[in-house]
């Protein structure tokens, strides 16, 4: 199924959820916000949230900095 990533196109497999999404982009474990069609996310969800066709996701990174 094809959903929006920051804009971008991406082909995932049905029933794929965030924490496999973020595998997928090689963004697990990273400090980050993620919100599916401008819902906000917590990471507890991330891997019971499952991915609809067409969903926009944005993801931010967390930079630090001083």
């Amino acid at each position: 199924m094809e959903i929006l990533v920051n804009g971008t196109p991406h082909l995932v497999a049905a029933d794929t959820n965030v924490a496999q999404l973020l595998v997928i982009l090689e963004l697990q474990g990273k400090r980050l916000a993620l919100e599916i069609n401008q819902e906000l996310i917590p990471r507890s969800q991330f891997d019971t949230t499952v991915l609809q066709p067409h969903d926009t996701v944005e993801i931010v990174h967390a930079i630090g900095g001083g």
